[in-house]
Order: structure tokens, then sequence, then C-alpha cells
């Protein structure tokens, strides 16, 4: 979950402000492969992280997307994530199959199912564990973090639940759990304009979104070959989108297909993250970091910034800070 790449070059848009228009250059979708990541031990799972990468930070206000399984828990171990913290942003529990006990200092302890939106708004500080549950046989799902603006990021830590109703718009069945999508709205909180929606369809089978032109989105594929606006996504790839379009085209291959629709105007702020914190300078994730040190992990201020977590175990400490590095802002 750390994060040390310097800032990337600005990639694909075209803001055309002497017209007032945003216009997407053709062909200019641009597919992200995802990256194999360990989270722990020798049984430890591993997921596939396809943001952020070097050539891409942010999708909007989304800033992170570790996508796992499907793992069968008696091979791989399942998910076993000690209390652990977080700044500056909110995490957003998607699963398809499983379940995942969430703990967290500001009281939760809530079940992650198939269908149903854990969102975790970390705001100045919480910490959490993710734990998956005896019964589960089979783990999969995506990890994903929203990146807070200025104006939100120094609030108090919340949680909060939903289970999006689904509903058939042409051939796909799509599950909105942020934003507005097809007509269907999520009451989930945001601080920016964003969108969050898994899209279900049948093979050889396509379905055209109306989108937000100045939203940013991304297409990642859980399952089966599928296109977006006539360019191929491998399963487990990222198609990213740049403003200018207000329709979006998907179709499926010979196969079923699902995905997680994202989208989100640009957050339009430089951000630092690093490890489990986002911040906006190199000294500030020194502050967060040790402050979890010094308050959790020495158990000097178990009512300090990030709280404590009703959890059998140790909490995770945090790795070192690079020492001949200083942490760059992205975005």
């Amino acid at each position: 979950m750390s994060n040390l790449e310097k800032e990337p070059a600005e990639i694909g848009l075209v803001d055309e402000v002497s017209t007032g228009t945003i216009r997407a250059p053709r062909n200019s979708i641009e597919i992200l492969e995802p990256r194999e990541v360990p989270l722990g031990g020798p049984r430890a799972m591993t997921v596939r992280r396809t943001l952020p990468q070097r050539t891409r930070s942010l999708i909007g206000a989304w800033c992170f997307i570790d996508h796992y399984g499907p793992d069968l828990v008696a091979e791989q171990g399942g998910m076993v994530v000690p209390p652990h913290p977080h700044t500056g942003l909110q995490t957003v529990s998607w699963l398809f199959a499983g379940e995942i006990e969430h703990r967290d200092s500001v009281g939760s302890h809530a079940p992650v199912r198939p269908g149903e939106l854990n969102l975790m708004t970390a705001g100045a500080g919480i910490s959490h564990s993710e734990v998956s549950t005896a019964a589960t046989t089979t783990l999969h799902g995506a990890q994903l973090w929203v990146a807070l603006p200025e104006s939100a990021r120094h609030g108090s830590p919340t949680f909060e639940s939903y289970v999006p109703r689904p509903f058939t718009h042409g051939a796909a069945t799509v599950r909105v759990f942020i934003g507005e999508l097809a007509g269907a709205a999520s009451p989930a909180t945001m601080f920016t304009r964003m969108l969050g929606a898994q899209v279900d369809l049948p093979a050889r089978s396509t379905v055209t979104f109306d989108v937000e032109e100045g939203f940013e989105h991304g297409v990642l594929v859980d399952a089966g070959e599928v296109s977006v606006a006539g360019v191929p996504v491998a399963p487990t790839h990222l198609a990213y989108v740049p403003r200018g379009r207000n329709t979006l085209t998907i179709s499926a291959g010979a196969d079923p297909a699902r995905v997680l629709l994202l989208g989100g105007e640009p957050l339009g702020e430089s951000i630092v993250m690093w490890w489990n914190f986002i911040g906006r300078t190199h000294e500030e994730i020194v502050e967060f970091r040790e402050a979890w040190q010094r308050d959790v992990i020495a158990n000097e201020n178990p009512h300090g910034r990030f709280g404590t977590v009703d959890y059998a175990g140790r909490p995770l400490p945090a790795p070192e800070l690079p020492t001949t590095v200083r942490l760059s802002p992205r975005g």
C-alpha cells in the first residue's frame, strides 16, 4: 500500500477553454495493466493493483484500486489485516464472493458481503481491521480508495453501509454504490462528484450509458473479455477514459462479463500518498506516521488521532520512511 513514486507526467486531456468544451482525443483510451502485490507473509493474499501507477495516479478522486480473487481461503489463508491507520481518504469495500468482518476505531463492527457497500471515511484519522470470516471459502472483490479534498480531509471519521438495488439497463444488470448512473442514485457520502457501479453483461451483449462529460472514467474488468468504446480490455485490466465523452459503451465477448465502472470529476489537488496515509506534504506524512507509532504501537495515547480497534491482536507497525527520498505530490 506504499506509494513512493515521483509525480508522473500528465496524460491525455484536451481542455479547450477558449470554446468552453472538453473533448477526448480519438483513440485516447489508455489500458492500465495490473501488478501483483503481496500483502504479507508466505500465505498472505496477493492483490492485483491497477491504481496508482507511474503513468496515472488518479481517476477523478479514485486513487487506489486493489482487485483480488477468486482465492480459495483454505489454500491462501484469506484476509487477515490487523488494525492499521488511514488519513485523508475514504475506503470503499466491494465483494463479489465471501465475507469480511470490519472493525474500526469509531466503534463500527460490520460484515462486508457481496453487493453491499462498506464506506469508511478516515477524515483526520481512523484505524480499522479486516478479517475474512470462518465461513468464507472463496474470497473475491475489490478494495478502493477515494482521496478526500482539502475541504473534507480534516473532518471526523465515519462509517456507513448501503445495499444498492440491482436494476436492468439495456442488457446489463447494474448496481450503483456511489453517485448516479442510468437514473439510479446512491445515498453514500461523497465529497467530490463521482461514480461507482458494478455492471454485469451477458455474453455478446452491449450496453451504453449516458455519462458526465466532465468526468474521467475507469473500467476495471473482473470477468470476461470486454471492449470499452470499441477498445479491447483483458480481464483484470483497467481502461482509463478521459473527459469529453457524454456516452460510454461497454461490450462483452463470448463469455458473460463483469466490470466496475468508476468515475469522477478531476480532484484538482496534488496529494502525497504513502502506506495508508494521504496528505499534502512529506512533513505531514512524517507527522501521521509518528502519531501512529507513538499513540498506538507504543500505546502512549489510545484516544489520539487514530483511536483503538476492538481486536484480539497487535496493530500493524508502520514501515520505515525512506531516508534518502522526499515523498512527492502526485495528481
